[in-house]
């Protein structure tokens, strides 16, 4: 595996470097996507797109809890729309992001 890869990465922030986008992380990382899927697979078990989509909803949710409005957060992790944003969530959470029940209780949020 490449070294530059095996060298401590904050991964989450170059996740937001790269606007959540594999191949722009892969671009940071100075690797093909292709190198960059391996070491995601080896390392983390998933492939980097599913590992970025993970963590982009993980930053959503803390920003929703900490009172972000929808559209500001989905400005901040990347959506250009709040409304795909919006389908996004629903999809990966099953809730909405405006939705006030126990979903986003357990999330510690109203």
């Amino acid at each position: 595996m490449n070294t530059l890869l095996n060298q401590s990465q904050d991964w989450l922030e170059l996740a937001r470097r790269s606007n959540w986008s594999a191949s722009s992380m892969a671009a940071l990382c100075g690797v093909s996507v292709r190198t960059l899927e391996r070491y995601f697979l080896k390392t983390m078990g998933m492939t980097p797109k599913k590992w970025l989509e993970e963590q982009r909803q993980n930053q959503a949710v803390q920003l929703l809890r900490d009172g972000s409005p929808v559209k500001e957060t989905a400005a901040r992790v990347g959506f250009k729309h709040a409304q795909h944003f919006s389908r996004e969530f629903k999809k990966h959470w099953g809730s909405c992001p405006t939705a006030k029940g126990s979903f986003l209780s357990q999330f510690g949020m109203k």
